[in-house]
């Protein structure tokens, strides 16, 4: 009888340590096979929204002719436009120009257009890049907060590199990308156990996204009634000195 009971606590121990532990195929990215798999992961060009930061450098080849046509440093801490709430920005001799909801690529192509339509340059080259492309990351990963990024366009996993990559905790089947253009927030979940986002519009992140990583049941349970490492272990010294208990009762 005694030893009844003393298995029934053990089952109960061990069963408490089994909630906090998640299996491999949770923890591991790309658990589908993708040897010999190949995607196509169509480019989307991110466009222009209020309250981006360009830098605009136009260029010539008498760069003499050209300085008139670019901002000097002082006249802005960044040295970069700010595109207004109309989704316009203010150009030396060009002036107002609109650029909301332009790509990157067509703003430079406009404005060498405009340039040589309007004989100020023939032969300018415009560059045009954001200056304060950003993401945030949060939930359970190892660095959360907001990023900086120059590059045009950057991948989730690049997004949760920055990002410290997922804690053990993480949920990686349920990873939340939260998206916001012209007003309108786009909620979509992806797993990163599979192959499938590949080819989703989220594949590339967004300026302004925000990545929300969850935690996993183990997590939540632990949180529940676990806590820290030091709970746990007074629950397990608790669960031993009702062992201890019983057998000497049983005696």
């Amino acid at each position: 009888m005694k030893f009844k009971k003393i298995n029934v606590v053990l089952f109960y121990l061990m069963a408490l340590s089994l909630t906090s532990c998640a299996t491999k195929k949770e923890v591991i990215y790309f658990s589908e096979s993708i040897a010999q798999d190949q995607n196509k992961i169509d480019f989307i060009a991110n466009k222009i929204q209020s309250n981006d930061l360009l830098s605009i450098i136009i260029s010539s080849t008498s760069p003499e002719l050209a300085l008139p046509y670019n901002l000097y440093q002082n006249e802005t801490s960044n040295n970069g436009y700010l595109v207004n709430t109309e989704g316009l920005i203010t150009m030396p001799v060009l002036g107002k120009i609109k650029v909301k909801d332009l790509t990157l690529t067509a703003l430079e192509d406009i404005l060498e257009k405009k340039l040589k339509d309007e004989n100020h340059l023939s032969n300018s080259v415009v560059t045009v890049r954001l200056l304060n492309a950003k993401f945030t990351i949060l939930g359970e990963v190892n660095k959360p907060g907001t990023y900086n990024f120059s590059e045009e366009n950057i991948s989730i996993l690049q997004a949760i590199g920055y990002g410290g990559d997922l804690t053990i905790n993480g949920k990686r089947t349920n990873v939340l990308i939260i998206r916001e253009v012209n007003n309108i927030k786009t909620y979509t979940t992806i797993d990163l156990t599979s192959k499938k986002w590949f080819s989703s519009d989220v594949y590339y992140i967004k300026p302004n996204d925000v990545i929300y990583v969850n935690p996993n049941g183990a997590k939540v349970k632990q949180a529940g009634y676990i806590g820290t490492l030091g709970t746990f272990m007074a629950a397990v010294s608790v669960g031993l000195s009702t062992i201890l208990t019983i057998i000497v009762l049983s005696k």
